[in-house]
């Protein structure tokens, strides 16, 4: 009787749900054998149970076993109830892995009710290690959209979704050499949390921008309401594909010269059109370059030039506003085409087939487009130098909003107030492409410096997401009420480190952690980060899944090495101003594939990052490598409501001096040394010179401007 409703429930399912088994199922012959698997409904279980290739014990929690109606479903498969808290019952599932039979089990111990990886208990992980049993993860996706799942608030359901089962490559949890048997079990649920969160991305679908933002608004729905930004009008995922559609179809017109495979400029603010031009062009294999408006005539000269740029499109009210007339007029041989000009040629044939055709079959809108292909250009921010283009593909920033969402749960419910620039790394990927795709509402600002707006936005938008560069996050936490941030989950900093004054303002003035993070627009941008369950002070978190990376010693410099790195959130390479169009490959001394980050990082034993400084930010004094950033760090103990930068200058008799700029007019000398002697700095970390500033530069990424402090210093 079993077998036969086997049978029909198997052939229910697959028509229903048209469910897919992904992977190779040879895994499962080992002799004994641990499923895992992510529990996003009260589906999983049967699923699993009907669609594997093998008959195993299922291991489930005490509650639900004592429900009568999940017992009946439960009569179908054999299954043992025991307590996941409790380190006796994983006792019985030791045994049952000793007898041969296949064992699955949900590390989560729970269905989760925010549609992301939830706590991951060490029993499940510890009975892997001690039975030295085979594991293979398998990640079922669609679970979470059906009615039987428990995420809540504006999770998308769907009555049949599509349901995929994918079955990734066995691996195994060895034993941790720990002093005790709970820190062998705690450091084994590390090594589960680890292996759960690279089976969610590792399962991943491989696809272009354009091809997610299709799967997003099948997934969400067209009038879900999705985009705001100053003209105070809430943009539904059926405008933003009307804005994709119409925009892209213009600019290709208007701009003829420009061929599948060019690059072409994009010198736009913060606005939901410009969301839809870059998702429109990469979908029409033009690759927009996102052009920092900020950098000045020189900057942006250095970059169209890098990125060999004939046509850049902008909009007449915009350069009006942001006053970059003199800018552009510095653009020689380039052609500006503005957005206003292009919209008057807008004719009826456009309008019939936007709204009879473009707009109900758009995925036949796009070009065909690999995923290895560019997607997009940035800039890096010229701190060190004239600016490069990073050529990321769609394959990169795919994968980075993969890696990001398997650690921070972002959903429907959540709404982001991105102030940060869309042509920083930083703000594209976690600020605008991130809450687009995964249905979570974003609020666009145009200017990250307007203090006394922003924390009134927040407050008013009842927004839960906040990114910001420590530099923005002090200002938005002096001039804040401390009730604007109330809706606030996540405030994530990137860019630049954390200033510790700065942490401390926010968790006593609004009770909030500060999320610290760290990247590289070549890495589209994040590497690591905090998350609510693998956080520690000091520290910028845990590489994110996927992230290969080595530490190479750099000579002179005690703890920790140079930073290489590898993954799928690499990319394709540099555009330089000195080779015009001509893309150079990521260089690495680890070889092909690998790139050299230029920071000297530590890990310590749990495998957080902590940053050390960056290569180029060290002087050499007499004979002796010192850290600018440790300088700047013992200048703010001693005057913590300041700002301060440290840069080098020549020195005849010890090779290089420290040059430290100071908003503090009172900041002196004898006050570093005091400081010095309390924290355990060594005497040469004191700079001999100190500057008094009214205020630091900042580039329009929130980063100190240490090419125009060299100046100084070098001037001085």
């Amino acid at each position: 009787m079993r077998s036969l409703l086997h049978v029909v429930l198997r052939s229910l399912a697959a028509v229903l749900y048209r469910v897919r088994v992904k992977g190779d199922t040879d895994a499962f012959s080992s002799p004994r054998l641990l499923i895992v698997a992510n529990h996003e409904s009260f589906l999983d279980g049967l699923l699993l149970g009907l669609f594997l290739p093998v008959d195993p014990v299922f291991v489930v929690h005490t509650g639900v076993a004592r429900s009568w109606y999940f017992r009946l479903i439960l009569s179908m498969v054999d299954y043992l109830a025991v307590d996941p808290t409790s380190p006796m019952a994983m006792k019985q599932v030791i045994r049952l892995l000793d007898t041969g039979r296949p064992v699955v089990i949900f590390p989560e111990g729970r269905i989760t009710v925010t549609g992301s990886l939830m706590k991951v208990y060490d029993g499940p992980a510890f009975v892997a290690a001690k039975t030295g049993a085979t594991i293979v993860p398998v990640r079922l996706d669609g679970t979470a959209r059906t009615y039987f799942a428990r995420v809540s608030g504006k999770a998308p359901r769907c009555l049949f979704p599509k349901i995929t089962i994918s079955v990734l490559p066995p691996t195994s949890i060895p034993l941790p050499d720990a002093a005790t048997a709970k820190l062998r079990r705690r450091k084994a649920g590390e090594a589960m949390r680890r292996l759960m969160q690279n089976m969610l991305f590792a399962s991943r679908p491989q696809q272009t921008l354009y091809a997610a933002l299709c799967d997003a608004i099948a997934i969400h729905g067209r009038g879900h309401r999705l985009i705001e930004d100053l003209k105070q009008i809430e943009y539904s995922y059926q405008d933003l594909l009307k804005m994709t559609l119409m925009l892209a179809r213009i600019v290709e017109r208007g701009v003829p010269e420009v061929k599948p495979g060019d690059r072409i400029g994009l010198l736009l603010p913060n606005l939901a059109p410009t969301i839809g031009l870059v998702f429109g062009l990469s979908a029409r294999k033009r690759v927009p370059a996102m052009l920092n408006y900020t950098a000045g005539s020189e900057g942006m000269l250095a970059a169209c030039s890098a990125a060999k740029l004939k046509v850049v499109v902008t909009s007449h009210a915009f350069v009006a506003q942001a006053k970059l007339a003199d800018r552009i007029a510095a653009l020689k041989g380039i052609r500006l085409v503005y957005l206003e000009d292009l919209r008057a040629s807008i004719s009826l044939a456009d309008k019939l087939w936007l709204l009879a055709y473009a707009l109900w079959w758009p995925r036949f809108f796009a070009l065909p487009v690999s995923p290895e292909e560019a997607a997009v250009v940035l800039f890096t921010s010229g701190s060190e130098g004239k600016p490069k283009g990073v050529v990321l593909s769609h394959r990169a920033l795919l994968a980075n909003i993969a890696q990001v969402r398997t650690v921070i749960d972002f959903s429907a419910n959540d709404k982001v107030l991105n102030a940060l620039p869309l042509f920083h790394s930083f703000g594209l990927t976690a600020g605008a492409l991130l809450p687009v795709l995964s249905g979570a509402g974003l609020f666009l600002y145009p200017s990250p410096l307007h203090y006394r707006i922003i924390p009134e936005l927040a407050y008013d938008r009842a927004c839960t997401v906040l990114f910001g560069t420590s530099t923005f996050l002090a200002n938005y936490g002096k001039f804040a009420h401390p009730y604007d941030f109330f809706r606030l989950r996540y405030v994530i900093a990137g860019a630049e480190r954390l200033a510790e004054p700065v942490r401390q303002l926010w968790f006593e003035k609004f009770g909030l952690r500060i999320f610290e993070g760290y990247g590289a627009t070549e890495t589209a941008p994040v590497l690591a980060v905090n998350t609510p369950m693998a956080y520690r002070t000091g520290t910028v978190g845990q590489f994110l899944p996927g992230i290969e990376y080595r530490l190479v010693p750099v000579a002179g410099i005690d703890k920790g090495g140079m930073l290489h790195v590898r993954g799928p959130n690499l990319m394709t390479g540099y555009l330089r101003y000195d080779a015009p169009g001509v893309l150079e490959a990521p260089g690495s001394s680890e070889g092909e594939g690998w790139y050299e980050t230029g920071d000297i990082v530590a890990l310590d034993d749990d495998l957080f990052v902590r940053i050390v400084g960056r290569v180029k930010r060290f002087a050499k004094i007499a004979g002796e490598m010192v850290s600018l950033e440790a300088v700047e760090r013992l200048a703010a103990a001693a005057s913590p409501d300041q700002t301060h930068a440290a840069v080098s200058q020549a020195d005849p008799n010890k090779g290089e001096a420290l040059v430290l700029f100071s908003t503090d007019p009172d900041l002196g000398r004898a006050t570093m040394q005091s400081k010095a002697r309390e924290l355990g700095y060594p005497e040469i970390a004191v700079p001999r010179k100190i500057v008094c500033l009214p205020s630091l530069p900042i580039l329009g990424t929130g980063k100190t401007d240490y090419v125009t402090l060299k100046l100084l210093a070098e001037g001085a």
